[in-house]
């Protein structure tokens, strides 16, 4: 097997652990279920975190950045697979590899610190108000993270479709942003790690 295909087979398991890490802070135990919509609510947010136990958010931070690294490291196989047919293309993944990594991390953190707080204070109305505020502070993270994603991939999309790389055209619904589109609209939690898994066993098998 290719040192390409193993990267791709390490980014599967990583984003399943993260979905997995998702998961663990958007569900609660008791059948509640973590909605952002209603953060601005404090009545409902109590309600929903009242059996959230700390060690699921704090395994959820921990393994989540493991997670992540193991999800850059297919991106990295992208960028070497690549490096083949566009040197152009190949520099905008590796780019945006260092976005999604060094952001993804902080991003994946913060929201797992921002909800740790808020559990460990009691839920009170000055615990969302802190949180929220720490949240808008330090979303920069989340857009880091997500620009560094989305553009890889777009470039992905558009090197398939364009036939720079040896895939056929129609490959390019191989992709993290198709599969995102189709699966996020039923809320589940994790959805862009599953897209992401979908996508790296979908390029394991054409590759």
């Amino acid at each position: 097997m290719s040192l390409v295909k193993i990267l791709f087979l390490i980014a599967i398991v990583g984003h399943l652990i993260c979905g997995c890490c998702d998961c663990l802070i958007t569900y609660v135990p008791g059948g509640k279920k973590f909605d952002f919509t209603k953060m601005s609510d404090n009545r409902s947010m109590s309600e929903t975190f009242a059996k959230m136990p700390l060690k699921n958010i704090n395994i959820s931070m921990l393994a989540g950045c493991l997670a992540i690294l193991m999800i850059a490291c297919g991106y990295y196989g992208i960028y070497l697979w690549m490096s083949e047919f566009s040197k152009t293309f190949s520099v905008i993944i590796l780019i945006a590899i260092g976005l999604f990594l060094s952001f993804g991390v902080a991003h994946h953190v913060f929201c797992g610190v921002a909800e740790w707080f808020y559990v460990r204070m009691g839920m009170t109305e000055d615990a969302r108000q802190a949180v929220v505020k720490f949240f808008k502070d330090t979303s920069v993270t989340m857009a880091g993270c997500y620009l560094g994603l989305i553009t890889l991939g777009v470039v992905l999309f558009i090197s398939v479709v364009t036939g720079t790389t040896s895939l056929p055209q129609w490959a390019c619904v191989i992709n993290y942003i198709p599969f995102a589109l189709l699966i996020m609209p039923f809320r589940i939690g994790g959805a862009g790690n599953w897209s992401g898994a979908l996508m790296f066993f979908g390029l394991l098998l054409l590759i």
